[in-house]
C-alpha cells in the first residue's frame, strides 16, 4: 500500500483518537492534530451544555481542518489527525474540501478538479457499553457523557471505496498501534 499523506483516527467520543493518534503520529514521526483543539468556542458551548452538533456546525470546522491537512500534506509533511469524522460527508469534506461549493474556473475554461488529501480512515470501533464505561471515567473533557448515544445514532463506519480499516477498541494500546504500522507497510 502506498503510504497516505494523512491518517485520520476516527471514532466515537471515548473510543480513544487523540491517546492513539498522538502517540502513533510519535511513532512514525509525524504532526499530530487533535481536530477537538480546533472547534469554535460556540461548538464547545453548545456540547458542554449537552447539545449535540448539526451538520451547520461541523461543516466549517471540517473544511478548516481539511485546509490544515492539505497545506502540511503539500509541504510534504505527513499528518495524523484525530476526528471523529462519524458521517461519509464528513470524512469526503476532509479528503476534498466543501466539494458542496460549484468547481472554480480558471482563466483556461477547464473545470480545476478541488485538491484531495490521500487519506488512510482508521477507524477505532467499540460498543457503546464498552465506550461509555471509558467517558464515565474520563475528566476534563467538554464532551459529556450524555451525547454518546447521539454519536451512535449518526455513526456511519467507513465502507468501500473508502481507503479505510477498523480496529477493535478492545485491544490493547500497543495491538492497535501494531495493527495500523502494519497496514502502512
Amino acid at each position: 500500500m502506498a503510504v497516505p499523506g494523512a491518517l485520520l483516527v476516527m471514532g466515537v467520543s471515548g473510543s480513544g483518537k487523540s491517546t492513539v493518534g498522538a502517540l502513533l503520529a510519535s511513532e512514525l514521526g509525524w504532526k499530530f492534530y487533535d481536530a477537538d483543539d480546533y472547534h469554535p468556542e460556540e461548538n464547545r458551548m453548545k456540547m458542554g451544555k449537552g447539545i449535540p452538533l448539526k451538520d451547520q456546525d461541523r461543516i466549517p470546522w471540517l473544511c478548516n481542518l481539511h485546509d490544515i491537512l492539505l497545506r502540511d500534506v503539500a509541504s510534504g509533511q505527513h499528518v495524523v489527525l484525530a476526528c471523529s469524522a462519524l458521517k461519509k460527508v464528513y470524512r469526503d469534506i476532509l479528503i476534498r474540501g466543501n466539494d458542496c461549493a460549484p468547481l472554480k474556473c480558471d482563466e483556461t475554461g477547464k473545470d480545476k478538479q478541488p485538491a484531495e488529501v490521500k487519506l488512510l480512515v482508521v477507524h477505532l470501533s467499540g460498543s457503546f457499553e464498552v465506550i461509555s464505561r471509558r467517558l464515565l471515567e474520563r475528566k476534563g473533557h467538554f464532551m459529556p457523557p450524555e451525547l454518546l448515544q447521539s454519536q451512535f445514532d449518526i455513526l456511519e463506519p467507513p465502507s468501500a471505496p473508502e481507503n479505510f480499516i477498523q480496529i477493535s477498541v478492545d485491544k490493547n494500546l500497543s495491538e492497535i498501534i501494531a495493527t495500523i504500522m502494519e497496514t502502512l507497510k
